[in-house]
């Protein structure tokens, strides 16, 4: 496997020196300052590139080898006349991304936002912290801070009194962050995000949008992607849906081995594949990831190797455990992986998968650090490490 690790540019909290003392040797990074839609240049590619190949004599190098994540401009989710323009430049980008030898792509098709939680600093019993997605307080924003139109018909009437009374404790403060954290994850920048209007607004643009719409405008997407990806030798691997269901009205479609069924029964392209990110997915409890990392293991061009804990009562509700200590039986899923890479060795074609820690615990000394969410330097490393040592104890026979 190649370890690889997430970096979001110079202004990353964690440098490319601490990456290099983790022992990954594979980084995976995006033009986050690039709007979405707009052409990734070879220039800026290679102004990035030299940033992280570029070492002195006698430090380990690191390379530049997974783009996470080009964004998909929303014109192109919508369907909307004249989204062609974004997705030639979509193409352009990828086709300047091949002329630098970076040829795994890593990408998702979410309505508005990438991901969803409710806390991101949810305290755990070691004094660390983790992200968290807690199902009554999501349903508290919806339905009392953003008053989404149509949320009332989504939630049953004992939901929807829960939801209510927490709201009803929560200080001013407590709305407010509850507000920066739900809408903290959009597409293309960590730090910056909309106000609520904003919010609603984008919201708006997908009344009437169904999941089937959604499905026909991603592959209508792909249609004209994959065939210059396969000539380019480039592997795509959608991301899932983040958690994996619909949420404030909006479809979501990369949610279940049946969704990549479908989606690879439309695009069979050699070129389409998936992340493999395992948190994501088990935080359904209806997915069972060792099983979709053996069915789909010869479309995994790359793996979050992260690992929820649903809760007992909410199954809706989770954390992000310890990478091994979660709801998904991690070492079955690096098996799965490792038995794949076999497979490929055999029939003669590259085999190493792109693996990275994901969303590592806040912990130690980065508890009082400004970090990007899910992404401080400490819990990632011990992340990794666990990874590391289960490769090594598979291979070993």
């Amino acid at each position: 496997m190649r370890e690889s690790w997430r970096w979001f540019g110079p202004a990353d909290p964690v440098s490319l020196e601490d990456v290099r003392q983790t022992g990954a040797t594979d980084i995976v990074s995006a033009l986050h300052h690039i709007a979405a839609g707009d052409v990734w240049t070879l220039d800026e590619i290679r102004e990035r590139q030299v940033q992280i190949e570029n070492a002195a004599a006698g430090v380990v190098p690191l390379r530049w080898s997974v783009v996470e994540s080009i964004p998909v401009h929303e014109d192109i989710k919508l369907g909307r006349p004249g989204c062609e323009v974004y997705v030639d430049n979509w193409i352009a980008s990828m086709e300047n991304l091949a002329q630098c030898g970076i040829k795994t792509i890593c990408y998702n098709f979410m309505p508005v936002i990438d991901w969803t939680r409710t806390d991101l600093k949810f305290p755990l019993p070691d004094g660390s912290y983790a992200l968290r997605f807690d199902q009554v307080a999501f349903a508290a924003f919806d339905l009392f801070i953003l008053e989404r139109e149509s949320a009332a018909a989504e939630y049953s009437g004992a939901e929807t009194r829960e939801a209510r009374a927490f709201f009803e404790a929560m200080t001013s403060e407590a709305k407010q962050q509850l507000v920066q954290t739900v809408i903290a994850g959009l597409p293309g920048k960590m730090t910056d995000s909309y106000g609520l209007e904003d919010f609603r607004a984008a919201l708006e643009n997908y009344r009437g949008i169904s999941r089937e719409q959604l499905r026909q405008n991603l592959c209508a997407f792909l249609d004209k992607v994959l065939p210059r990806a396969e000539q380019l030798g480039v592997k795509l691997a959608i991301h899932p849906d983040d958690p994996p269901r619909d949420l404030l009205g909006l479809p979501r479609i990369i949610c279940t081995a049946a969704d990549l069924e479908r989606l690879f029964q439309h695009c069979p392209s050699p070129a389409n594949g998936i992340t493999l990110c395992v948190g994501t997915y088990s935080s359904r409890p209806d997915n069972d990831l060792p099983a979709m990392a053996r069915q789909f293991a010869g479309r995994i061009h790359f793996a979050h190797l992260r690992n929820v804990r649903r809760d007992p009562g909410e199954p809706r509700s989770f954390f992000e455990a310890s990478h091994l200590d979660g709801d998904t039986d991690m070492v079955q899923v690096i098996r799965a992986l490792l038995q794949e890479e076999g497979r490929r060795r055999e029939g003669g074609a590259a085999a190493e998968i792109f693996i990275r820690p994901d969303h590592g615990h806040q912990m130690l000394d980065d508890r009082s650090k400004s970090v990007n969410p899910g992404y401080s330097c400490i819990g990632r490393l011990k992340g990794l490490a666990e990874i590391r040592g289960v490769v090594a104890a598979l291979s070993a026979g």
